[in-house]
């Protein structure tokens, strides 16, 4: 049985965005948005779909990242495929225009190699966003099909005695074999979603199984998370945690800190378990403790220049997606409230407004600062979910349509 969340949580919600905000105006499907925020929120989606406007016709790969403002391309999509085909999408649900449907389809299926890529666990990032919104907008199996098919390989990377997804490395390579890292979290949807659609229920047993030992053995007593944690891959036993783009393995990477938040909720709204979303509201409290004044995430909470070290515009948007999730799931206006002011400040802080060369929206992103690679560039990722949390915002039931926010 499905619910509708919005059914049940959409009257609280609305009541309580009023009280905490006089100047109110209403959004697309009757959610209230303080006015300010709104016209804000729709001039960064209005440029937003200018720039794709411009750029998106000659786009013939996956962009993963800029170098002088410029895109660099993958051919095959690397982990961060999916976020082109579902920018766009995005913008087809704000704007209308029939353009950018067509040019979602023809960037969808590139990456129709990757179903069978038994090497990473992001077949969730890459073909949530892309191939099961495809479906769900177009209602061509062939995009169905195609993501019960990446499931299938996905679950082939869980390690029943240590009850985890592996996250990096071919499934016969010894290297990495034991590691599990936080983003995962984010990739365990495409699970439940073909559990949904063959009624097998193997492939949300793993999601399910995977997320309660993230919660176990990533999860710190203030809420905070490391970025990796070690496992005997042979015997499932306990290492340690670690960090590949932290900045130590007692640090917390900002980014992944939004990909738990985000994934935890998700997770709680296909299972009802409640002890995903009590996880997913610890992560978020020490996520919204950690910001700065401006709302924009530094790229660790817990690195020794905080809070006065570089930024990463992507976490905030994912977080600010997470926290609008949250929201609806828990009836706590506030995180609603951080939301908005998140997603604002990127909009009036964030974009490349001022730059008449740059391809891509959102600046002031940082994709590994330890390993010196994209510091304060721009990032498909980042992009993708400030559509997505405008679109939660202004247009809530066409997001809906596109990702599926109802609990199940």
């Amino acid at each position: 049985m499905r619910i509708s969340r919005r059914t049940v949580l959409s009257a609280a919600a609305a009541a309580t965005a009023v009280s905490a905000t006089p100047a109110v105006a209403a959004g697309a499907d009757g959610d209230r948005v303080p006015e300010s925020a709104a016209d804000t929120l729709r001039s960064a989606a209005d440029y937003a779909v200018q720039k794709l406007r411009a750029v998106a016709p000659g786009v013939t790969a996956f962009p993963v990242g800029t170098r002088f403002e410029k895109w660099t391309y993958s051919q095959g999509g690397d982990w961060v495929g999916g976020f082109w085909p579902g920018t766009l999408w995005m913008a087809y649900l704000y704007s209308k225009d029939e353009t950018f449907r067509t040019l979602a389809l023809d960037s969808a299926r590139k990456l129709a190699p990757r179903q069978n890529d038994t090497t990473t666990h992001d077949l969730g990032f890459l073909f949530y966003p892309s191939w099961v919104t495809a479906w769900r907008l177009t209602g061509d199996d062939t995009f169905r099909t195609g993501a019960v098919r990446a499931s299938d390989t996905l679950i082939r990377r869980y390690n029943p005695r240590g009850r985890f997804i592996r996250a990096w490395g071919g499934l016969e390579d010894p290297n990495n074999a034991g590691r599990v890292i936080i983003d995962t979290m984010m990739n365990l949807d495409l699970l439940a979603f073909a559990t949904e659609q063959t009624g097998d229920p193997k492939y949300l047993d793993i999601a399910v199984e995977h997320a309660k030992t993230t919660q176990r053995v990533f999860l710190r007593p203030d809420g905070s998370t490391p970025h990796v944690y070690d496992f005997d891959a042979a015997s499932g036993a306990r290492i340690g945690p670690n960090t590949v783009q932290g900045y130590s393995p007692t640090s917390c990477w900002a980014r992944g800190q939004a990909w738990g938040l985000y994934g935890f909720t998700t997770i709680y709204r296909r299972t009802g378990d409640q002890q995903f979303l009590t996880t997913a509201r610890r992560l978020a409290d020490y996520a919204v403790k950690a910001l700065t004044p401006d709302h924009v995430p530094v790229w660790d909470y817990r690195a020794p220049q905080h809070p006065h070290d570089i930024k990463d515009a992507s976490a905030g948007a994912i977080m600010a997606c997470g926290l609008l999730d949250l929201s609806e799931a828990t009836g706590r206006s506030e995180y609603r409230r951080v939301a908005i002011r998140i997603l604002t400040a990127i909009a009036e802080n964030c974009l490349t407004r001022k730059s008449t060369r740059a391809d891509a929206v959102v600046a002031r992103c940082t994709r590994n600062r330890p390993a010196e690679d994209g510091i304060e560039v721009s990032l498909p990722y980042a992009d993708y979910y400030l559509l997505e949390g405008i679109l939660r915002l202004l247009q809530p039931r066409d997001v809906d349509r596109a990702i599926d926010l109802s609990t199940h």
